[in-house]
């Protein structure tokens, strides 16, 4: 079945900021659309505050006031639910609550034709239990958009268990049509997005419970050096806690206590203290008054050691770039051959060896390798252009050689922060587990290698899809790491996926 054609009527149950999003969508894409509320006038009041927002847009020269009208033209507001029943589609975007949502569908399939595509925009609940109690349950889908729907590109299309291909097929391609970037999944707790992000703010709240670093700084780090747009916290604090902990209790609970969606005892204390982030006007930072200042990231003074010959040993491997970089600094740079037992590179300024996290804390890879001074430092997704990086030092390294390795990353331009010895540090370990997440929704047919990357990208706006990360960094080295992981912890909230570890040994990659 192809896209919809804009001859179809679209019709939108839930004239909040979502269904309004949604109505918009459809009506820009050519679309006559029914927008119903059941509270007298919201549905209207909902088309006055599309044309307000697209308004705005004519004032920015990004739209005509002609556009604007023959848009406003295409919707209709309708306070009756009957209005709905000539509609080719109806999504539905109210109350996350299971029950309501039943008695709404069961409405709609009496009052509409059989061919009616029926669609949820939940983002919690089942799509098969949504669909359960009706007489065909097989045209009934999840078409999950992103809040704002007319700015954010993702929207998930959801088959339950009695979804045809046709129906998603049809709901695909009418979402490509209308401009988004489409995705299928299949109907589990958190459907892509919501689950694989878990870990992005579950790992930052544990490195600041754990006291490796503060808020700001991680926060720093994950933009600097791992290229995400928003760190973990300030992300959290404009999401609203309330709202972010809520789903990660709810994906927790659905997967039956798995440690890998763990709810954080930091968050909990914010949400009972009412500190929900911007929308309360405190969070992990505070936004009280137009002058408020975030804190900044605590990074090193600057360290004026001087630099001997930085000396390569083994294939460089992912850190390929840094060592141009320091080369363009103005560094001498010397390599040898010889590899470690597990293939990684070594780094060395003098008696000091630098080294790229692999999963351990220093203390125990400085033990284990017999080495007396030994700094980690962490993952950046382009060592080339990376403004910022977190280093480690095992417990036997001296002041004098942590210094050398400060001036070393200054000397290429970067912000350095030390963290407490931590396993995995912070872009490491968060990559680590969102390929781990990632890898582990492909094995449970959730969805393709392909959908998932392209789900994280275009709805969370990623700097890159989990996948094809793990792919760039070599599927051993992340199972490796995990490993380490699960070893430092002790806890299966480590474990790699079966996935994962097998496309490791057998060397394949997510993507082709």
């Amino acid at each position: 079945m192809p896209a919809l054609s804009t001859s179809a009527v679209i019709g939108v149950i839930g004239a909040g900021a979502m269904g309004a999003g949604i109505a918009q969508v459809a009506a820009q894409a050519g679309h006559s659309v029914v927008l119903h509320d059941n509270h007298p006038g919201a549905a209207k009041a909902g088309i006055d505050n599309i044309r307000r927002q697209l308004e705005k847009r004519v004032a920015k020269g990004k739209m005509t006031q002609g556009d604007v009208d023959n848009i406003v033209a295409r919707l209709q507001p309708a306070d009756a639910i009957d209005a709905l029943a000539d509609s080719r589609l109806v999504i539905e975007a109210i109350v996350e609550n299971l029950e309501i949502k039943r008695q709404v569908f069961a409405q709609l399939e009496a009052l509409c034709s059989p061919d009616t595509l029926l669609a949820s925009n939940t983002s919690s609940l089942s799509i098969t239990s949504i669909a359960a109690n009706l007489e065909r349950p097989e045209r009934m889908a999840g078409l999950h958009f992103f809040n704002p729907a007319p700015v954010m590109k993702l929207v998930e299309v959801v088959s339950g268990l009695a979804t045809t291909t046709e129906v998603a097929d049809t709901l695909y391609d009418t979402a490509v049509a209308w401009g988004k970037v489409a995705v299928h999944a299949s109907s589990t707790p958190g459907f892509i997005v919501n689950r694989v992000a878990r870990p992005f703010y579950a790992e930052g709240l544990r490195l600041l419970q754990e006291g490796a670093s503060d808020a700001a700084t991680i926060d720093a780090l994950l933009r600097q050096a791992g290229g995400f747009r928003m760190g973990p916290f300030e992300l959290m604090d404009l999401i609203g806690h309330d709202v972010n902990y809520a789903v990660t209790r709810s994906v927790f609970d659905a997967y039956y206590g798995d440690t890998r969606f763990e709810p954080s005892l930091v968050q909990q204390a914010l949400v009972e203290a009412g500190r929900l982030g911007r929308k309360s006007g405190q969070g992990f930072f505070d936004y009280v008054g137009e002058n408020t200042a975030k804190p900044q990231p605590k990074f090193a003074a600057p360290a004026n050691a001087e630099l001997p010959a930085l000396v390569v040993q083994g294939d460089p491997g992912v850190i390929a770039p840094l060592l141009e970089r320091a080369q363009e600094a103005g560094l001498d740079v010397v390599r040898r051959e010889s590899l470690q037992p597990d293939g990684t590179p070594r780094l060395y300024l003098g008696g000091l060896v630098l080294a790229l996290s692999d999963g351990r804390c220093a203390a125990e890879r400085a033990v284990n390798e017999g080495l007396d001074a030994l700094v980690l430092f962490d993952l950046c997704l382009d060592y080339r252009s990376a403004s910022a990086i977190a280093l480690a030092a095992s417990h036997m390294t001296s002041p004098e050689a942590s210094q050398l390795a400060t001036a070393f990353f200054q000397r290429l331009g970067m912000d350095v922060t030390w963290l407490t010895d931590t396993p995995g540090l912070v872009v490491l370990r968060t990559v680590a587990m969102l390929a781990n997440e990632a890898a582990d929704a492909v094995l449970q047919g959730v969805c393709s290698a392909k959908d998932g990357d392209l789900a994280m990208q275009a709805g969370v706006n990623y700097p890159r899809g989990p996948l094809a990360w793990a792919d760039s960094l070599g599927l051993p080295f992340v199972h490796r790491t995990l490993t380490h992981l699960q070893q430092s912890y002790g806890e299966e909230r480590y474990r790699s996926s079966f996935l994962l570890r097998r496309n490791a040994l057998s060397e394949e990659s997510f993507h082709e």
